[in-house]
């Protein structure tokens, strides 16, 4: 039976299920074995990778694993390397023990050049099947500063090794040359080489799980259930557009710099319901800036489709198929579609973030009983310099993460980290992280008072403070310095903006820009992560979650009472009950 003709209500709906349950199991497996066997502490602490699969089409059909960002867009690199190697006039083929190679956001269907995917072609019977698939984001590629973060970029020739579709591996034998190519084009070569190992075992079982999934259905069966999951997909995700009021909606989110200097930019959007259908209009958005915020055509779809998908209830099925009724429009030339050769290694936290915003600010005009508060921003930098034994090491700041914003019935959550991953990449274990760099931590813990009031009040920033021991390169990405970069919603207000400040051994306190790369001498890092905006009016929240969060530390007595109008005992344990009353009367 051809998929072209297939009928997918015809398919047996138990075994539909449990298909896109094997598939997402697999992508879990995937995800299991590189967290287990990669080298950098990026992957096996804190999981910056993500496992998909796609079908022999290119079309993405499972990404349960890792960080949203990195798999919404991943069937525009499967879909790259078929044209390179399938459907171009003289392509070399793709055949089984092939494993392919890309990272660039022009021409492969990348996101930013530190994610770099490798795909495994999936063969059954002769005939090509599906692809497993790892996208992670690499510690070091090489380019201006290391840890691939060039705040300095100014176009993609700062940022690291660009990659086309490669055969990494052609009929199971490695291609050394190339390999040796890789490795010399980071400061990491030892950590790149193993977790490109790990990358590359992790597809292998994928792909291994994937024959004897096509094998017990059979390959044309398989296919079809395949389509079925992907029409499934479809009819659940018609049903949400049938929540939102048909009509216009207009929403806009600030971009106040362009990494070197403030601007006045934005991310605009349109998004038009009608006949089951959306339209996703970023005509209005800015033109791409000097900085590396720009976003590929692959991070602003991954990015559009992460708002549709986490706006509605969890259970909706993460596949492609559930964004056929989406049409997604991104100009030229602005900051969703940037043209070449801008700089792009931000746009997976930034513009994605901004993206994010704008379309939940839309979604929520056109539903606003799932509106959400907006999550804030991270501060972090990368220090990069050497260990006491001489040899290089790179350290991403994550455990000072930033927070996430309310919902109707649940506050936002504390230091979550970066929007675009949900809460999936993991704040790394410290004591780890003292074992193999030259620090030591002083603080990690809420940050009082940072955030958003609201009747479902905001996340918690986090006070983050670590001692440096050695001279080293940072490299500032703060886009939450400075002014709160969350926002409220029905009435709720937005959490505190954040703050970093390096004071060094001999008492000079510097505080950071939001975007540079400098070499400081010892000293310490302190980071006060900006909070969630709250949902809802402050002054109808429960007061016995208020002193609950007086208690843990969230907010502060005063700020009770400024913002909640609860007043708290001096012993911090009880409510005064009547002077609450008279405050929120108006009468105090």
């Amino acid at each position: 039976m051809s998929t072209a003709t297939l009928d997918p209500a015809t398919l047996d709906p138990v075994t539909l299920a449990l298909v896109q349950n094997r598939l997402d199991h697999i992508s879990h497996q995937m995800g299991w074995v590189m967290t287990r066997t990669a080298r950098s502490p990026i992957f096996s602490q804190s999981h910056d990778f993500s496992c998909f699969i796609a079908d022999a089409r290119g079309t993405l059909i499972s990404q349960a694993d890792g960080i949203p960002i990195h798999t919404g867009g991943g069937g525009f690199a499967v879909r790259a390397i078929l044209r390179d190697f399938k459907d171009a006039a003289s392509s070399p083929g793709i055949w089984p023990e092939d494993v392919f190679l890309l990272n660039d956001p022009y021409t492969a269907g990348g996101n930013h050049l530190p994610d770099w995917v490798i795909a495994r072609p999936v063969f059954v019977a002769g005939s090509l099947v599906a692809f497993a698939c790892n996208r992670a984001h690499q510690a070091d590629i090489g380019g201006g500063a290391a840890g691939t973060y060039n705040s300095a970029a100014t176009e993609i020739f700062h940022e690291g090794i660009r990659l086309p579709v490669l055969k990494l591996i052609e009929g199971g034998k490695t291609r050394d040359d190339l390999w040796r190519l890789l490795l010399i084009n980071t400061r990491l070569p030892d950590a790149l080489d193993g977790d490109l190992r790990a990358m590359i075992g992790s597809t292998r079982i994928g792909a291994e799980r994937l024959a004897l999934l096509v094998e017990e259905l059979g390959p044309d069966r398989a296919d079809q259930f395949f389509e079925g999951v992907l029409a499934h997909a479809d009819r659940r995700f018609r049903t949400c557009i049938d929540r939102l009021a048909e009509g216009v909606w207009r929403a806009e989110e600030p971009v106040d710099n362009d990494c070197f200097e403030p601007i006045d930019g934005k991310i605009a959007v349109t998004l038009t319901v009608k006949d089951r259908r959306l339209i996703v209009d970023f005509a209005g958005t800015s033109p791409q800036i000097r900085g590396f915020k720009n976003s590929s055509i692959a991070n602003s779809t991954s990015a559009v489709f992460m708002a549709l998908a986490s706006f509605f209830e969890p259970d909706l099925p993460k596949n492609e198929g559930a964004f056929r009724s989406v049409e997604i429009r991104l100009p030229e030339g602005t900051l969703v579609n940037a043209r070449a050769p801008a700089p792009m290694t931000m746009n997976t936290v930034f513009v994605a973030h901004e993206i994010i915003h704008a379309m939940w600010k839309a979604l929520g005009q056109a539903l606003p009983e799932r509106a959400s508060a907006g999550w804030s921003k991270a501060v972090h930098a990368v220090t990069a310099g050497l260990r006491a034994d001489g040899g290089r090491y790179v350290m991403y700041q994550w455990a000072g993460a930033p927070a996430g914003g309310g919902v109707e019935g649940r506050d936002g959550f504390h230091l979550i980290g970066h929007l675009i991953t949900l809460g999936g990449l993991t704040l790394p274990n410290l004591e780890t992280y003292e074992h193999l760099y030259p620090v030591r931590f002083r603080r990690q813990e809420l940050r009082c008072d940072s955030a958003g009031p609201g009747r479902f009040r905001g996340g918690a920033g986090c006070d983050y403070e670590v001692e440096i021991f050695t001279p080293a390169d940072y490299a500032f990405r703060g886009e939450g310095v400075g002014a709160p970069s969350s926002f409220g919603a029905a009435g709720g207000r937005a959490g505190a903006g954040g703050e970093v400040v390096l004071t060094l051994a001999d008492g000079k306190r510097i505080q950071a820009p939001k975007y540079g790369v400098a070499r400081h001498g010892p000293g310490t890092y302190r980071a006060l992560s900006p909070g969630g905006g709250g949902y809802g009016d402050p002054r109808t929240r429960d007061p016995a979650r208020v002193l609950r969060d007086v208690r843990d530390g969230v907010v502060s007595a005063a700020g009770a009472e400024r913002d909640y109008a609860v007043a708290i005992t001096v012993d911090g344990r009880e409510i005064d009950q009547a002077r609450t009353t008279q405050l929120r009367n108006g009468r105090a």
